[in-house]
């Protein structure tokens, strides 16, 4: 468990600030993707708020578990809940993709502390995330190894080869997360490469499987406690239904969000609507 280890209520209200930052740090960068950051903000608070057991204030512990953000144009969400976790200051957020700063568009390893992969080239964060979680099962180690990737994202070969790895090598301690919001950069996935059914494959791959609606936080628990319990031998599959754009009306299943930073008056328009206090 976290060492944060909200409640289910504490982290719904959690993930209302993430959101606000997710919209705050891109309307001041001017770029970004809103979209996919705000679709899977359910499941990276709740990995960072209760289920990941990492310190802050040892990055690099050797038992902590591992989160890798496949799909790494969403990091906003990641940054997010990283800030407010306390890997660093939340007045950093506002650095988001300025030339030097640690907070670049994609996840760069070596440049924050809590980052475990470099990714944004989409398909190859699993293949990272059957790296460490090999690495574990030699070691004997306690550890899970979460990947959280796109839909749009498993167009890509790569991770079928690591899919098909993962269930060879039996690697119990690895739990993927397809946030499957049925929207890439330029349509829609039915359109582009369909790929249901989705749950079938991941099965027919040798995974065990959950699928779940990814913007509701009782789901999300649920399914990961299950995964986190894991006795199946069996890589675990979270499959993450999740709307493009979640909480703003007005960025809600539009495919020109997935990469667009919102103006001031958008900006303002979408805080509103998310509501809390940042």
């Amino acid at each position: 468990m976290s060492m944060n280890a909200l409640s289910q209520a504490e982290c719904v209200a959690k993930c209302r600030v993430i959101r606000r930052h997710i919209i705050e740090m891109l309307a001041e960068a001017g770029s970004g993707h809103p979209g996919g950051s705000l679709s899977a903000a359910e499941v990276v608070t709740a990995l960072y708020f209760h289920f990941l057991r990492q310190d802050p204030a040892q990055p690099e512990a050797a038992d902590r578990d591992r989160f890798i953000l496949s799909k790494g144009h969403a990091v906003p969400v990641q940054y997010a809940a990283m800030a407010e976790a306390g890997y660093f200051e939340v007045s950093e957020l506002s650095t988001l993709r300025r030339i030097d700063a640690r907070l670049q568009g994609h996840p760069v390893k070596g440049t924050l502390p809590g980052i475990e992969a470099s990714t944004g080239a989409l398909g190859q964060g699993l293949s990272i995330a059957c790296g460490h979680a090999l690495a574990g099962k030699m070691d004997a180690a306690g550890y899970k190894v979460f990947c959280m990737m796109g839909d749009g994202e498993i167009d890509e070969g790569q991770v079928w080869e690591a899919a098909l790895f993962a269930a060879h090598q039996k690697l119990s301690n690895l739990i993927a997360i397809v946030d499957a919001n049925g929207i890439q950069l330029d349509g829609r996935v039915e359109d582009i490469l369909g790929l249901e059914p989705l749950v079938d494959k991941w099965a027919a791959f040798g995974w065990s499987v959950i699928e779940i609606d990814g913007n509701d936080m009782g789901q999300v628990f649920d399914a990961l406690e299950r995964a986190v319990a894991n006795t199946s031998g069996q890589p675990v599959c979270i499959i993450s239904r999740t709307v493009k754009g979640k909480g703003v009306s007005f960025m809600e299943n539009g495919v020109e969000w997935h990469g667009v930073a919102p103006t001031a008056e958008e900006a303002e328009r979408a805080l509103a609507e998310i509501g809390g206090v940042a």
